[in-house]
């Protein structure tokens, strides 16, 4: 696909499949966004995907599919890279406060710099090791995508969840062996999701909530 897929029609027109509700100016600064990756890309390799029409299914949309799973005000994305799904939702939730932190420089300076472009004042870009980050408080919701098997998310992010708040996996395929090494203490559900472009079956999420 060309650049010609950057072009706002043709996010709207991907985003549209997904039946959200957008604010007006999100498929612009959706395109913005993109395009910022492709040129950070050609100086720094922040993500393995190059081609503009897959950023926008493997990068917006396959972000954007979360959203319905967000609860709560406050939202921490662990491992987040370039922004993903952290900036797309943010895009789109302007009423929520997002946290995005990676132990990546380059990335967090990435996330920062779109921050600022897009003037999304309800992002925080943090550099650090999700484990050792102290916001000071816990989190409506914890998402991660594609970031490390579940027990491992569920040690290394699992005390930012706050008391009645959720812990949203974005994973491939459903991680059968992964679901049944959940430790006690967590109750789960999986969620199959469907993004414009890919096969079914090949997103789910697993959604973590601490037992009562």
């Amino acid at each position: 696909m060309t650049r010609g897929a950057m072009s706002v029609q043709a996010i709207e027109a991907a985003v549209s499949e997904l039946n959200q509700t957008l604010p007006a100016d999100a498929p612009e600064r959706f395109r913005r966004l993109l395009e910022e990756l492709e040129r950070w890309n050609r100086k720094v390799n922040l993500t393995a995907i190059r081609d503009p029409g897959e950023m926008v299914t493997a990068h917006l949309l396959d972000s954007l599919v979360a959203r319905p799973l967000l609860e709560g005000t406050r939202i921490l994305d662990v491992g987040t890279g370039a922004g993903f799904p952290g900036l797309p939702l943010a895009i789109v939730e302007p009423e929520r406060t997002f946290h995005l932190v990676d132990s990546n420089n380059k990335k967090v300076m990435f996330v920062q710099h779109v921050a600022a472009l897009l003037a999304l004042d309800n992002v925080t870009a943090v550099k650090a090791r999700t484990e050792g980050y102290a916001p000071g408080q816990c989190f409506d919701t914890v998402i991660a995508r594609a970031v490390a098997t579940l027990p491992r998310l569920l040690e290394i992010a699992g005390h930012h969840v706050g008391e009645d708040g959720v812990f949203v996996a974005l994973k491939g395929k459903r991680p059968t062996e992964e679901i049944e090494a959940i430790p006690p203490g967590w109750v789960h559900e999986v969620v199959e999701l469907f993004v414009p472009g890919l096969e079914r079956g090949s997103r789910h999420a697993v959604l973590m909530r601490r037992t009562a």
